[in-house]
């Protein structure tokens, strides 16, 4: 089962965070071989850290949660709150699968936040940019909660318009960066 978690940092949680970087860091290696993508988020335009993408193949729902709320950047308090949803992975790849590369070009996670019928089940044709694609979902799997992605584009109004505007309550568009060890 896929999962996507998305930490969102605390206001004023920068050097915690920088201080707990290697204890995030072994924490990740733990689970390498179940990641599809990572990264940080950041305020627009800047190089301060807002939050933390990952999205992993893990068993079940009750793992997807341990993963989430044991990482030590959590345990500690740099985050405020913390999303983890079911997801799909409709590219049937990892972000180091991604044609463009980790250079390149400004990146983006893109949250389309919804309830319904469902919407943008299937990636837009065209969009190499494409970096993961794949709807939220709840623990069971049988009710759509929004789409999710990780896009490169010129600017966050091209990342945003990945998603059918009026078929989301809410679409947010973060600054993100591949992550990993460099």
């Amino acid at each position: 089962m896929e999962f996507f978690c998305y930490h969102r940092d605390r206001s004023g949680s920068a050097a915690l965070r920088a201080e707990l970087g290697e204890a995030h860091w072994s924490y990740m290696d733990r689970y390498a071989a179940e990641m599809i993508a990572r990264g940080p988020t950041f305020g627009r335009g800047s190089e301060t850290a807002t939050g933390s993408v990952h999205i992993l193949d893990l068993p079940d729902p009750a793992a997807a949660r341990a993963f989430a709320f044991e990482e030590p950047n959590y345990q500690a308090g740099v985050y405020r709150d913390v999303m983890v949803r079911r997801w799909r992975n409709v590219l049937g790849r990892t972000m180091w699968d991604f044609p463009g590369g980790r250079e390149g070009g400004d990146r983006y996670l893109v949250l389309g936040l919804g309830s319904g019928q469902p919407a943008d089940q299937v990636p837009p044709t065209g969009r190499d940019e494409l970096i993961a694609y794949g709807p939220l979902l709840s623990d069971d799997g049988g009710t759509w909660l929004g789409t999710a992605l990780l896009v490169r584009a010129p600017d966050p109004a091209a990342a945003r318009a990945v998603l059918t505007q009026d078929r989301y309550a809410d679409i947010e568009v973060h600054d993100w960066a591949f992550g990993g060890r460099r």
